[in-house]
């Protein structure tokens, strides 16, 4: 795919899901892949705020995302949940996949969203860091933040040993 195809983004529908599970596949271990059912059933809820980036026709980066509470943990292949008070931007997961690797996707995507939690006053942004992103994320302004409601630390420990929980300001 020609870098020259510009990449446009756009909001992520029950259309994509073949295409996201494509890129998970190429940018996680089969540990981390979510059932098909599962991630268009997100996409169906009424709180998602899931972005798209394309390229030439094709969904080379997605941001999963939901409107969701502090402290609230969805689990790994877990159902977002839709919540009247929600004061969170809860960032579920981010793929770019190889051949949109190093065009800078993964910052378009997250500002994207930060855009439109600031045009709903949401100041607030969660997120699990897992496989080591956890520099990444430091980067973009997140701070670990402890989890102490046990329900949410068993959502934290679906995914894994080294998964942190993450806060930052919008």
């Amino acid at each position: 795919m020609s870098e020259l195809m510009p990449i446009q983004l756009r909001a992520l529908g029950a259309a994509d899901v073949n295409a996201v599970l494509r890129i998970q596949a190429q940018c996680y271990g089969d540990g981390f892949v979510e059932p098909r059912e599962v991630f268009a059933r997100r996409l169906q809820g009424v709180g998602h705020c899931s972005w798209a980036a394309e390229q030439g026709g094709e969904l080379v980066a997605y941001l999963a995302a939901y409107w969701s509470r502090p402290g609230a943990i969805t689990p790994l292949n877990g159902d977002f949940a839709d919540y009247a008070d929600a004061s969170v931007l809860y960032l579920h997961d981010m793929a770019v996949s190889s051949v949109a690797a190093g065009q800078g996707l993964a910052q378009r995507l997250v500002q994207a969203v930060k855009t439109q939690a600031r045009a709903r006053g949401v100041q607030r942004t969660a997120l699990v860091s897992v496989q080591g992103s956890q520099l990444y994320w430091e980067r973009q302004g997140y701070k670990a933040d402890s989890v102490t409601n046990a329900a949410q630390q068993q959502h934290l420990a679906s995914y894994g040993e080294g998964a942190l929980y993450m806060v930052g300001i919008i």
